[in-house]
């Protein structure tokens, strides 16, 4: 887990990789992804809620406009915030994240028409795209080529726990006080707190960066263009890693806007909604602390075929069936099947990529993970309009099934750290 060589930094003081080296900024940009994911959380529930009964929007593909317009402007921000990352520093680009996101909770409780909830959202999508992106890069920049699994796996962890947990109070807070102002006040404490202290106490890691890099022949300078072809369809793993992520946001899209509605049409409760929204998000963040360090362990491409296998079967159970015990048991498979693909997909992607360019190719892998969101919030909500909600979450359910069998046929199996293997 340790690295043995340091350099001295810019204070000084040596600069060493691993996780026991650097466990207090670690473990403080763990509490800030909790906080990032928190941002998230408090939409989960009551937002496409708010669009239905309060705004009486009552085109499913217009309530899940807000979720449209996140996930372009994240997937935008994503593949800015390794340029970003690289030419400011990290700690810059998390702070404008946050100093972004700050307007966001407070724009839902104030807001007079759907629209307002819309550009909220924008705003939120630059506040993830930045903030979430610096605390995964800087967590792999800590700990080195050994532990990346582990390193995004607790980041993970602590980012989607929050938005399980977040799901919940947010439902509960609903059912005794309504949709808003109450639920939504998690939103400025968790901004709030986040913004002080990435401004306070975080600190840059582009020395770790450059010290992982020594350790490597250098290779020639390749520009933002290439990466971005390079991630995108130039080298096997890097795209199927890159259609799996979309494909995998893409349900997770699909289930934010369309399963609050598909649950209420039986009339469910927003209490009972708030419940399995949180049991699928909790699932995949709790998880991930095991599926993380597994894929350092086995290896990534087994983990990713197997998890969006066992996503596809979660979505077939949910659409298919019509009582809250076995919505909960979709909701488990759900969170299970992402969790052995979200950190595997990272770790595969950092894997593939030399420690120079790394941060351009998970801005350019995050692009794409995080553009399915808005593609499976458009395409379910058209299709919900359509033929109905089932068929909206059966048809994504394909699709995610079809993305593992890529996996299966494109991706090689790596080591667990073979990042020098792009280092000539």
């Amino acid at each position: 887990m340790d690295e043995a060589a340091s350099v001295p930094g810019k204070a000084g003081s040596p600069v060493r990789l691993g996780l026991r080296e650097n466990w207090p900024q670690f473990a403080l940009l763990v509490v800030i992804n909790a906080f990032v994911g928190g941002m998230v959380g408090i939409e989960r529930t009551v937002v496409p809620l708010i669009g239905s009964e309060e705004f009486h929007v009552t085109s499913t593909t217009l309530i899940v406009s807000f979720i449209v317009s996140f996930g372009i402007v994240k997937a935008l921000a994503n593949l800015v915030s390794g340029q970003l990352a690289d030419a400011w520093g990290r700690k810059r680009v998390l702070v404008l994240g946050w100093l972004v996101g700050l307007p966001v909770p407070f724009m839902i409780i104030w807001a007079p028409t759907w629209e307002w909830v819309i550009a909220a959202n924008a705003l939120l999508g630059i506040n993830q795209g930045l903030a979430w992106s610096m605390t995964v890069i800087m967590k792999v920049d800590l700990v080195g080529p050994k532990s990346r699994g582990l390193a995004v796996g607790l980041n993970e962890f602590a980012g989607y726990l929050a938005v399980g947990v977040t799901a919940f109070l947010t439902g509960y807070l609903a059912s005794q006080y309504g949709l808003r102002p109450v639920p939504i006040y998690l939103g400025i404490g968790y901004a709030v707190v986040g913004a002080a202290l990435s401004i306070l106490l975080v600190r840059d890691t582009r020395d770790h960066v450059r010290l992982e890099a020594s350790s490597h022949a250098q290779p020639a300078p390749i520009s933002f263009r290439q990466v971005f072809a390079l991630t995108s369809f130039g080298d096997r793993n890097l795209f199927a890693a890159s259609q799996a992520g979309l494909v995998n946001n893409l349900n997770d899209g699909m289930s934010w806007g369309i399963f609050p509605l598909f649950f209420a049409s039986f009339g469910l409760g927003v209490e009972r909604i708030g419940i399995l929204k949180a049991v699928y998000p909790a699932t995949w963040g709790v998880l991930q602390i095991a599926t993380g360090p597994l894929s350092d362990r086995w290896g990534r491409k087994g983990l990713i075929v197997a998890g969006m296998w066992v996503q596809a079967a979660g979505l077939f159970l949910t659409a298919a069936t019509r009582q809250f015990e076995w919505w909960i048991v979709g909701s488990l498979l759900l969170g299970l099947g992402t969790a052995m693909v979200y950190p595997s997909l990272i770790a595969a992607v950092s894997d593939a990529s030399h420690p120079t360019w790394r941060a351009r190719s998970l801005s350019v892998y995050r692009f794409w993970r995080d553009l399915g969101y808005a593609i499976g919030a458009l395409s379910a909500g058209l299709i919900a309009d359509s033929f109905g909600l089932s068929w909206a979450i059966t048809s994504i359910a394909a699709l995610t099934f079809l993305s593992g069998v890529v996996v299966a046929v494109v991706m090689s199996e790596t080591e667990a750290h073979p990042s020098a293997r792009r280092a000539t």
